[in-house]
């Protein structure tokens, strides 16, 4: 049986490539399933809101969301949506959950996510304020037709 210059045979070399590129997909696959159940464990971790917070989920405003990326250290991409928020109802807020639906050329859904833009804050958003914030994301989908997400508070918490 033919070998390379070792006298490994070429049958024992397609075996352990197969293997390597078998375990390659199974990383992939894996890995995406995981990115697409994230958001479903999110919600349905996150608290069910009574009557005054589902009434509150209307008093944000979204504005200056804007997509970036850079390479980083692995010379991997990085995607980064910045954005503001801004608290236009009458209560402090300490917590606030954000949707973020990423879409196709056919305004499908192909990636959602969920922000927490008050996670960083020392301070709870204060009525008629506005915070930044910034949301980092190592994988997007090559359907995503690269425009800003559409963003909506799905939960809140009052002070």
């Amino acid at each position: 049986m033919p070998g390379d210059e070792n006298g490994t045979p070429t049958l024992k070399i397609i075996f352990i490539v197969s293997a390597a590129l078998a375990a390659l997909l199974a990383v992939f696959v894996l890995q995406r399933h995981h990115s697409v159940s994230r958001s479903a464990e999110v919600a349905a971790a996150r608290p069910v809101p009574n009557d005054e917070q589902k009434a509150y989920l209307g008093s944000f405003g979204f504005a200056d969301l804007h997509m970036s990326s850079a390479a980083n250290f692995l010379g991997d991409t990085v995607t980064y949506l910045d954005a503001s928020v801004t608290n236009k109802g009458s209560r402090t807020v300490r917590r606030l959950d954000v949707e973020l639906n990423f879409v196709d050329m056919f305004n499908q859904v192909v990636l959602r996510e969920t922000a927490h833009p008050l996670a960083g804050r020392a301070q709870p958003l204060r009525p008629g304020e506005t915070c930044a914030f910034r949301v980092t994301f190592e994988h997007m989908p090559a359907e995503w037709n690269q425009a800003p997400p559409k963003a909506k508070a799905v939960y809140v918490e009052l002070q």
